[in-house]
């Protein structure tokens, strides 16, 4: 009897040693800037068939990451970068204008956990990456490959900075700026 009951409290001393801590509530936000966009018209172009190819490489690279949520704006670049993503998660994009990166970093910061993937502008993700927290970081008009991971816990941001695809330069001649300069603060 005396054994048994040791063996008891030995249980429940373990179990509550190694019982796991409740987890620290934890957002992961995946960030890319639209997939290459045609020449014309210039003021929402669609993806050119490489950006299209990028589109798909992004939804396998993502698909299998838990993904709960994607925020695109009004443009249809980044709905079409997005499209494929969505698909394959089952997912309705949210649409949050280009201009309104405070409401975007609200909705991004009342969320308590998950993985959320924003498609943006090259102009505007620096902006979006810094109202979370993040470092100040520039993309350059012609880059299509960079993809940032920040993951946010609690009032602590880290950054991840990757390319993912051809990372051969996309030439400007013809092509238009995405939207207008905005200064990071």
């Amino acid at each position: 009897m005396k054994s048994h009951v040791l063996r008891l409290c030995v249980i429940a001393c373990l179990t509550v040693l190694l019982a796991p801590l409740p987890a620290q509530c934890q957002v992961t936000v995946i960030l890319s800037r639209h997939a290459e966009k045609a020449a014309t018209p210039p003021k929402d172009p669609p993806l050119t068939e490489a950006g299209k190819k990028r589109a798909e490489l992004l939804a396998s690279m993502l698909a299998d990451a838990g993904v709960d949520a994607i925020f695109v704006t009004e443009l249809q670049r980044t709905l079409q970068t997005a499209a494929p993503l969505a698909a394959r998660c089952h997912l309705k994009p949210t649409f949050i204008p280009a201009d309104d990166t405070d409401q975007l970093i609200k909705a991004i910061r009342g969320r308590q956990s998950g993985v959320v993937v924003v498609i943006g502008h090259s102009n505007k993700l620096p902006t979006i990456i810094a109202g979370l927290g993040g470092p100040k970081v520039k993309i350059p008009e012609t880059e299509f490959d960079n993809l940032f991971v920040l993951t946010i816990d609690g009032s602590k941001t880290s950054m991840l900075h990757l390319r993912y695809g051809d990372s051969t330069p996309v030439p400007t001649s013809g092509m238009e700026h995405d939207m207008t300069a905005t200064p990071v603060k």
